[in-house]
């Protein structure tokens, strides 16, 4: 018998394969298993302007200048952000930039450094 992977979600050991999917009885969950765990268990991909899949802790650079409401200056392309954190939401990308403080950015704007 095939040995199939178990349920990312409930960790059933139950799992069969239908239509190139996994599926888990137990939970109903379906998954591509090419997906990474990762991937499947967080649902949270994001990308650079590149297509370059970003982490937690990555570092970025900013591809153009991006005005910052309230502030006298925008953030000037080629800026250096490091440790950023992923989030829900349109601006997926929380981090701190020196000179302005903690920042929400877009990962459109955004190159992996």
């Amino acid at each position: 018998m095939e040995n199939l992977s178990p349920c990312p979600k409930c960790k059933s050991e139950y799992t069969y394969e239908m239509d190139g999917l996994m599926v888990c009885p137990d939970c109903g969950f379906e998954w591509n298993p090419s997906e990474s765990e990762e991937e499947i268990e967080t649902g949270l991909v994001v990308k650079d302007f590149n297509g370059n899949i970003l982490a937690d802790g990555d570092a970025v650079v900013t591809i153009k200048d991006l005005p910052v409401k309230g502030a006298p200056k925008p953030i000037k392309a080629g800026t250096k952000v490091k440790n950023i954190r992923l989030v829900e939401g349109d601006h997926n990308i929380d981090c701190k930039i020196d000179g302005f403080g903690s920042m929400a950015l877009k990962s459109e704007f955004v190159r992996k450094a």
